[in-house]
């Protein structure tokens, strides 16, 4: 997106935000005075990662462009993802003191809160990075399974019936979706973005684009997959995606191809089309969403609401949101401000709320998230600048103006979403099929009967009756029983995960403490030494420079002292030579003197 365009959308969109605050502002504030917000459970989808497809598979493949460089392995959470995290958890404690779910300024219970994370590194730091925004030095552990990297059983999208029929069923319901799609012209602008017919996936192929034919798979125990062009397509844009929620150079997203807000739509759309033809078709859905749909019941429905946490956090993926809204039979929706159906961070909220005017539970379901360009610019959230919000509806639960439906109207949706499925709920009897047949079985009779047995035909119906009304009674009894049951059960199941995810998490706090002590300790004795030995290496270097400025002085002395000596003695010496020479000089001047004298006397003579 280029930054004119940028720009004036951040305006458009501000401005826009700004008019349905002030709408919705008053009109919640109506509410709020009928309504009490008892209990929250937000399945969210982890935020900014680096590309599942790393450089040397998917992607290398596609272009002989190079790829930008990530702070992280592939499918792990980036610092910036944390960050983001911090702002939603942030934010969300403040909309939640808001309703008076929690208290402002204080930790909450460890009763209250309840976060659990598919066991992978990025949902796992997302759970925990939105817990240290939301609950800043508190106590609030995140559950997940012991094995690191192993997908979760309740997040994990696969499918689990292995009949022929129903892979028939699924596999012509991917193929239909995908006979829909018009995603001609998105392809072809990402051929060119890419370079694709020069790329190695082309190498030795007269022809080669991306309109090719999509092949789909669904297999028992596995994900609903497909291989062709939508798979590339996929990873493709969401390597984009990924690099402008980052908030990487536009010259470096997509080598810069991609710069208006109408291009950003047209691609987004092959990768909104992979996850609805894989997990969004009624069949498959279902199948794959049912261990999600009943833990959701089980924390909802099935608890003691006494018991249950206020607040649930559930960090998982594109995929579990996708495949649960339409095993929910939800209605089409549009997330203003953003691409994707399910964008990154975003999280769908089921908020339990008492109608304290009518005393009656009411359901209501919003979709929280950041838009594309709170993403990017890593705005900090608030109820001042908040997230956007949208409220979902369910086909089966009839939804009013202010976004609530009756609870049992969304219980009934959730026991519907099992029905077929090995989790599904037991459902009351209303009517006894032999107390039927007996009463069909009188009608016929008193059909056949004459007039003057009117009267005994009448006799005869009061005891099919009164059975009918036996069997009906002893069936509703029966049924209560049995949901009776199955509730207990549920609540001793969700307790028993609850008992152990606690332990799970105290013993892993343990054993963090413990191996931190460890490594603190390791730590203190490896500097211990390392400054025992410097000192030691700082004396010896001490001492060989004192021993050699000894032996440096040492030796000048003795330079000195021979040096001294030596001009000594050669003053002494010259000395000796001056008194000999003058002596020399003395005797022959006598000599010389005495000659004279003796030759003048000869003379005389």
């Amino acid at each position: 997106m280029n930054q004119g365009n940028t720009q004036m959308i951040k305006k458009l969109s501000l401005c826009a935000l700004a008019v349905c605050s002030a709408f919705s502002g008053g009109f919640v504030w109506a509410a709020e005075s009928d309504y009490q917000l008892e209990q929250v459970l937000m399945l969210s989808r982890h935020n900014l990662r680096a590309p599942l497809a790393d450089n040397g598979s998917v992607l290398a493949q596609a272009t002989k462009k190079n790829w930008p460089k990530w702070d992280v392995p592939g499918g792990q959470l980036t610092t910036k993802g944390g960050v983001l995290e911090v702002y939603m958890g942030r934010y969300t404690r403040e909309w939640l003191a808001q309703q008076g779910l929690v208290k402002g300024g204080e930790c909450p219970s460890s009763d209250d809160i309840y976060a659990y994370a598919n066991s992978l590194q990025r949902t796992v730091a997302t759970a925990q990075f939105f817990i240290a925004g939301a609950f800043p030095g508190c106590d609030v552990a995140v559950s997940h399974q012991d094995e690191m990297g192993a997908m979760d059983p309740i997040f994990n999208p696969v499918i689990t019936n292995d009949s022929e029929d129903f892979k028939k069923q699924a596999l012509s319901a991917m193929s239909a979706a995908d006979e829909k799609l018009a995603l001609k012209p998105a392809f072809q602008r990402l051929e060119k973005i890419i370079d694709y017919k020069n790329s190695a996936a082309c190498n030795g192929k007269k022809q080669c684009d991306l309109s090719g034919t999509n092949t789909f798979h669904a297999d028992n125990g596995k994900e609903p997959g497909v291989s062709g062009p939508l798979q590339v397509g996929n990873s493709l844009v969401d390597a984009f995606t990924l690099q402008y929620y980052e908030g990487m150079p536009l010259e470096q997203v997509a080598w810069g191809q991609i710069k208006t807000p109408e291009q950003w739509k047209a691609l987004s759309a092959i990768k909104n089309a992979y996850q609805d033809t894989l997990f969004t078709s009624p069949q498959v859905a279902r199948a794959i969403a049912a261990p999600l749909v009943d833990y959701i019941r089980s924390m909802l429905v099935a608890q003691d609401q006494e018991n249950a946490p206020k607040v649930t956090l559930m960090v998982g993926h594109d995929s579990n949101i996708a495949s649960l809204l339409t095993a929910l039979d939800f209605k089409p929706y549009d997330l203003a401000d953003q691409n994707e159906r399910t964008p990154i961070g975003g999280m769908v909220q089921f908020q339990r709320w008492l109608d304290k005017k009518n005393n009656r539970e009411l359901v209501k379901v919003e979709y929280v998230y950041q838009s594309t360009e709170q993403l990017r610019n890593a705005d900090a959230l608030s109820l001042d600048n908040p997230p956007k919000r949208v409220t979902l509806q369910m086909a089966g639960c009839q939804t009013d103006a202010n976004g609530f439906c009756p609870w049992d109207q969304f219980v009934a949706v959730l026991n519907t979403a099992l029905q077929g499925t090995s989790l599904q709920v037991a459902e009351p009897a209303t009517t006894d099929t032999a107390a039927q047949e007996q009463t069909d079985d009188v009608g016929a009779v008193a059909a056949q009967s004459d007039a003057g047995k009117t009267t005994e035909a009448a006799k005869s119906t009061e005891k099919p009756e009164q059975d009918k009304t036996v069997a009906a009674k002893a069936a509703a009894e029966k049924a209560e029983q049995e949901k009776a049951a199955a509730a207990k059960a549920a609540t001793e199941k969700a307790e028993q995960e609850k008992a152990a995810a606690a332990k799970a998490a105290a013993e892993k706090v343990e054993q963090e403490k413990a191996a931190a002590t460890k490594a603190a300790a390791e730590k203190a004795e490896q500097e211990k030494a390392a400054a025992t030995k410097a000192a030691a290496e700082k004396a010896e270097q001490e001492k060989a420079a004192a021993a050699k400025a000894a032996a440096e002085k040492a030796e000048q002395e003795k330079a000195a002292a021979t040096k001294a000596a030596t001009e000594k003695a050669e003053q002494e010496k010259s000395q000796k030579d001056v008194t000999v020479k003058d002596t020399a000089t003395n005797e022959k001047a006598t000599t010389e003197k005495e000659q004279v004298s003796s030759s003048q006397s000869t003379a005389a003579q």
